[in-house]
């Protein structure tokens, strides 16, 4: 092989002795042929994915993480623009002074009207007294009258006295009940202003908890996939800034069909082998088998038929491993999944778990 002027008579043939190296070393990294009582299925390394999203519409502010940053619960992770939201808890606080003022306002009218009530209930009192008086004098006069003691006009003077002691009375009730209906409208302006107060107090919340969801938190530890928006960018409500993965629940998803997902139990043990690692062997265990078969055939009115059912099998790796090794936690990875149909079955030593150190 020329170029160049160069010549290279033995690049194909090391080019070939490298690759046949290749080949040798990925099949003796390779398990050997599965013994009874083992399966295995194609899968893929998979983890919960979590979108960070805004609750509100709103601007960007700041994304305050990378791609590939591990977070841990309730770390900011972004955060979103507050200015229309701190006027509008400024402005609910005001309202809320302004109620408790009224509230104030509305019970020192409980009091004078109560005070007006006393005042009222005292006159009526003092007219009934009069009109006592003014029926003892109307009485003597009518006594004296009969005999001629006393003259008709003083009798006549008596009785208009009497009744308009009579009338005084009336009035005076009149007056306290005006008080007392004056009591209760005061009393429903206090309650109208305590509902004042709390519907402030409670837009203060609102608008509090509102300011509180402008910043974004990781709900729980994982790392960073995606960060969708920029800073600047106006989100509709419910807008994803952020995408994570939460590296405490990775799993591998794999079909198997019908004689052999019945063997399976939650909690049977599984190995993992990943195509971009195929020196570790990582144990897992099943998490769940599906209760319906994921493919289905036309007809299942034969044995062969009903063999080509095929079970959604979940294996999940365990979390305080998982932690141990969070930095090479890769999603997404092709791998193998091999699993023990019968307990009774020993791994093979090239199954045995091998992992990173």
């Amino acid at each position: 092989m020329k170029i160049a002027g160069w010549q290279f008579p033995g690049a194909v043939t090391i080019l070939a002795i490298l690759a046949g190296a290749m080949a040798a070393g990925w099949w003796f990294l390779q398990p050997a042929a599965l013994p009874e009582g083992l399966a295995k299925a194609n899968g893929r390394l998979e983890a919960v994915e979590i979108d960070i999203a805004t609750r509100s519409g709103g601007r960007l502010q700041s994304v305050l993480v990378a791609e590939g940053d591990f977070v841990i619960a309730g770390q900011e992770l972004a955060v979103m623009d507050t200015a229309t939201l701190q006027a509008q808890l400024r402005e609910a606080r005001a309202n809320l002074s302004r109620a408790v003022i009224g509230v104030e306002i509305a019970r020192s009218g409980v009091a004078q009207s109560e005070a007006q009530a006393r005042s009222a209930q005292a006159l009526v009192e003092l007219r009934e007294v009069e009109q006592q008086a003014a029926a003892i004098r109307l009485a003597r006069s009518e006594g004296l009258a009969v005999t001629g003691a006393t003259p008709q006009s003083r009798l006549d003077d008596d009785r208009a006295a009497h009744q308009a002691a009579r009338a005084a009375v009336a009035a005076a009730e009149a007056q306290l009940a005006a008080a007392q209906a004056g009591i209760d409208r005061a009393r429903s302006d206090v309650i109208g202003a305590e509902s004042g107060v709390e519907a402030a107090e409670a837009a203060i919340v609102r608008i509090e908890a509102e300011l509180a969801d402008a910043v974004l938190k990781a709900p729980r530890d994982g790392r960073v996939q995606y960060r969708v928006a920029e800073l600047g960018e106006v989100l509709p409500p419910g807008g994803t800034v952020v995408n994570m993965v939460d590296l405490a629940d990775v799993h591998m998803n794999f079909f198997l069909p019908t004689a052999q997902a019945g063997q399976l139990a939650l909690g049977d043990e599984v190995r993992l082998i990943l195509d971009a690692a195929p020196e570790f062997v990582i144990p897992a265990r099943v998490s769940f088998v599906a209760s319906v078969a994921q493919f289905t055939p036309r007809t299942v009115e034969t044995e062969a038929e009903r063999e080509k059912l095929m079970f959604r099998i979940r294996a999940r790796i365990d979390p305080d491993l998982l932690r141990q090794h969070e930095a090479l936690v890769k999603t997404g990875l092709p791998g193998t999944a091999y699993v023990r149909i019968d307990p009774a079955a020993e791994w093979p030593a090239d199954l045995a778990p091998r992992l990173p150190q």
